[in-house]
């Protein structure tokens, strides 16, 4: 049996762009092709896209994968290809992986085990293949088998015998669940097991998926291909173009994450008489009876030469020990980025107060920027945004800064000039555009106009909230002018802790089209600004700074919405963040309980704080998490980072309107002062 030289290829996809998803796919054979790959996975979905929600119900978006499917069977001369798209048969729609073979369609895997949690909602839209069933799909006229198949590539004419190389799929959950559809793939032999999958960016996640691709090669005797998307694919999940390639318990080929290339290619060369061998070894034996799931196809693989002993590639960034600074820059800025192109737009702008929020936002852009640069080069950079006339002259990093970063400083009588010299330093170091103007003159007309309908002074003791909320309100119209101006994307500024709570002022510091900062809490941003100040991303050798944030590291998080005699704070407002933030993932990720929570927060905080003050956070807590859902179903919309996401529409539902934990939080303040009686008496010994 020869040696194969095979490929993972990750593709940056964006929902029913007909055109440019089969565009990306091509290129991604092309390239494969040149570098002499004769085995090729594609993602999951990746003609289509994956998040078309809905419209995967519309027939025409099946028959438009179906003619980009026969499109893209053309460009397969001397590869067996494989590329998922959404199916329709039988009334049903599945989500389905297509085997090419020298420009004949073989046939198509069915996916078994629907994603329906987290973000994932495939039970909505797909149907999951039933195991051990095949049956016939016609398209274009023709009779194709599509189930639970395995694959066998033989070399020649096609007849009776089983000596040819075996291939089958899992389509991302199948090898995710316990019943997984290797264990059946094991028994019948397969030599080679592809993986096209859809799985979006969290946190480590990398490392579990090399564990799950290794272990499975091992546990299955088998070459294991595994392929991912790449990029921010339709607005909410980002992909990081994670691939591998393992075979019998060896890794022997990792991607790079988070390009800003179209198309990637990662290849390894597999030996099929090393897993056949280990699978002799296992006594593993084909079953006699009822092979319907073998279907044949032909392919001539080529004669190639052993090549020496193959080890991945993996980045710096990956072995140091700042992986979830390196991975939230990377991931955030190239969801920006690819945001930025699919919608359009021409830039970004934020109200930049000078604050840790906004001072992030912009770091981002002006990072998105150098990453891209560092990744794909000034020129390629150029010309994936060809419609912003404003950069196709600039040279320099600064210059792309100037035209696609905005900032804005809106003061008041209320802001520091630390504040501003925070937001100066920050604009000056990333090269945007700066503007500073002073809003108090609006906040005084619209306090004067009401005063004058109710008939009496509005004052910081009677109207608090309401002398707060004006002020952020008066900022949204001169930020939303400004981005209209450019055609930009206005960046809304609020993070996790703050979703959470509701600490923000809807049609204020809420206002914009995207939300960058709303899946990161409030104590884990400080950190990240303060090691992009003194450390940064590791790219190529160098670490990729931004020291105009040594300003805002220096300053304590503060609102600046009440006189500044009032020396306010965010964490006197609420709680300590990074407190917030270990409650808030008891309460809402773990769903415990008031009562659960106060009692595992008074053993980590022992000490720390006193029992009154984790009660009175708790009981906070939870009211306003209760009273502001109405706040967060109308966020702007936010790129999922990891388990801990609030947005209701992808991952965390709660009624607007509810009980608001009122007997729950009975319960905690009666154990609570249970507690203290109890700790009050005296004890009587024996």
């Amino acid at each position: 049996m020869p040696l194969i030289k095979a490929a993972s290829g990750v593709v940056n996809q964006t929902p029913m762009a007909w055109e440019s998803n089969t565009r990306n796919i091509i290129n991604a054979i092309e390239e494969a092709r040149k570098q002499q790959v004769t085995l090729l996975c594609l993602p999951e979905l990746c003609i289509s896209g994956y998040g078309c929600d809905d419209y995967f119900f519309a027939p025409d978006l099946v028959e438009q994968a179906q003619r980009c499917l026969l499109e893209i069977v053309q460009e397969t001369v001397g590869m067996v290809v494989a590329v998922g798209l959404p199916v329709r048969h039988n009334t049903s729609i599945y989500n389905a992986a297509c085997l090419i073979s020298n420009k004949q369609i073989v046939g198509f895997y069915c996916k078994q085990f629907l994603a329906n949690n987290g973000i994932h909602y495939e039970a909505r839209w797909f149907r999951p293949w039933q195991p051990g069933i095949v049956e016939s799909i016609e398209i274009n006229q023709m009779l194709y088998p599509i189930g639970d198949v395995v694959f066998d590539i033989v070399n020649g004419p096609i007849q009776g015998g089983s000596n040819g190389v075996k291939i089958a799929f899992e389509i991302c959950e199948d090898g995710w669940v316990a019943n997984r559809p290797a264990r059946r793939h094991y028994e019948r032999g397969v030599d080679i097991i592809l993986n096209p999958s859809a799985s979006h960016f969290a946190f480590n996640k990398f490392i579990t998926r090399e564990k799950l691709v290794v272990d499975a090669s091992r546990a299955f005797s088998c070459s294991y291909i595994y392929t991912n998307l790449l990029g921010n694919e339709a607005g909410r999940a980002v992909y990081d173009g994670d691939s591998m390639i393992a075979s019998n318990g060896d890794l022997l080929a990792s991607s790079p994450r988070f390009s800003y290339e179209d198309y990637l290619i990662t290849t390894a060369v597999i030996d099929t008489e090393i897993t056949r061998l280990s699978q002799v070894q296992s006594k593993i034996t084909v079953p006699a009876k009822d092979r319907t799931w073998r279907v044949q196809g032909r392919f001539d693989f080529p004669v190639i030469d052993p090549v020496p002993q193959q080890v991945p590639d993996i980045e710096p960034f990956e072995k140091g020990g700042a992986l979830k600074e390196e991975e939230f820059a990377r991931a955030v800025c190239l969801a920006l980025f690819d945001y930025l192109r699919k919608s359009k737009s021409r830039g970004f702008t934020i109200s930049l107060s000078g604050g840790a929020d906004s001072c992030a936002c912009t770091a981002l852009c002006g990072l998105m920027i150098r990453l891209a640069d560092e990744s794909i080069g000034m020129e390629r950079f150029k010309q994936k945004l060809s419609y912003i006339q404003e950069i196709q002259n600039a040279e320099t990093e600064e210059d792309l800064a100037l035209a696609l970063i905005h900032n804005i400083y809106q003061g008041t009588e209320n802001s520091s000039t630390d504040t501003l010299e925070s937001a100066q330093s920050l604009a000056e170091s990333i090269g945007s555009t700066f503007y500073n103007v002073n809003i108090n003159g609006l906040v005084e007309t619209y306090k004067g106009l009401i005063e004058e309908q109710i008939g009496r002074k509005l004052t910081w003791e009677q109207d608090d909230i309401a002398l707060q909320n004006i002020q952020a309100r008066v900022r949204a119209p001169g930020v939303w002018l400004l981005t209209n101006l450019s055609n930009h994307l206005l960046l809304s500024t609020s993070n996790r802790s703050e979703v959470a709570v509701g600490y923000a002022t809807m049609d204020g510091d809420t206002a914009g089209s995207i939300s960058p900062l709303a899946g990161i809490d409030k104590h884990y941003l400080r950190q990240w600004l303060r090691w992009l100040e003194t450390a940064g991303c590791e790219v190529k050798g160098k670490h990729i700074k931004i020291e105009g944030l040594k300003k805002v590291n220096s300053l304590q998080p503060t609102a600046e919405l009440r006189p500044l005699a009032n020396t306010q704070t965010d964490e006197a407002d609420l709680m300590p963040y990074e407190f917030l933030n270990v409650l808030e993932r008891h309460a809402i990720r773990d769903k415990k309980s008031p009562l659960e929570c106060y009692r595992n927060l008074q053993v980590g905080y022992k000490g720390i704080y006193t029992n009154e003050q984790i009660l009175a956070w708790t009981e906070r807590f939870f009211k306003l998490w209760s009273r502001n859902q109405w706040k967060r179903e109308r966020y702007a919309p936010s790129f999922h980072l990891d388990d801990l996401n609030l947005d209701p529409r992808t991952w965390c539902r709660f009624p607007i309107l509810s009980g608001g934990f009122e007997t729950e939080l009975a319960e905690l303040r009666a154990y609570a002062e249970g507690s203290s009686m109890q700790n009050g008496r005296k004890r009587i010994g024996f």
